[in-house]
């Protein structure tokens, strides 16, 4: 189950990742979030932003140029 759903499709690197992060502090402790993009760098993007903050990058995938990213938020 999904919890929240951003549309970040058409911005650049950055701004999929601080609207991920942003939208992740509205989400309980291993609540889920899915991202939709259509940068092509985001998929690198978010696996080093989930090493990084330590949440979970559950689902990446890719159709007709739409990224698909779920994560889910660490532990407290």
């Amino acid at each position: 189950m999904i919890d929240k759903t951003i549309d970040t499709r058409c911005l650049r690197c950055p701004l999929p990742i601080l609207k991920a992060k942003r939208a992740l502090a509205d989400i309980g402790p291993g609540g889920t979030l899915e991202v939709l993009s259509t940068d092509p760098g985001a998929t690198a993007d978010f696996e080093a932003f989930c090493e990084v903050t330590g949440h979970t990058l559950l689902t990446k995938d890719e159709t007709n140029g739409i990224f698909r990213f779920v994560i889910r938020k660490r532990a407290a």
